[in-house]
């Protein structure tokens, strides 16, 4: 059993690195989820000021967002 559990803490720290999306000017208004989300994986579309300070996270899934020049 601890074979599995090994392997579902593999899969949730892999999945956590993919929470990190870079953005440019172009993108804005930042919004998630993104476009090229899964819509079963879908939640309700927010918007994001990521603007002033360069940093935004979601609140539904957790995302972090960052803004590149």
């Amino acid at each position: 059993m601890t074979h599995q559990t090994d392997a579902l803490d593999e899969s949730l720290k892999d999945s956590s690195l993919k929470t990190r999306v870079e953005v440019s000017r172009a993108d804005l208004p930042l919004s998630c989820p993104q476009p090229d989300q899964r819509l079963w994986n879908a939640h309700p579309r927010v918007y994001l000021p990521i603007e002033e300070t360069g940093k935004a996270v979601c609140p539904y899934c957790d995302t972090h967002f960052t803004l590149v020049d």
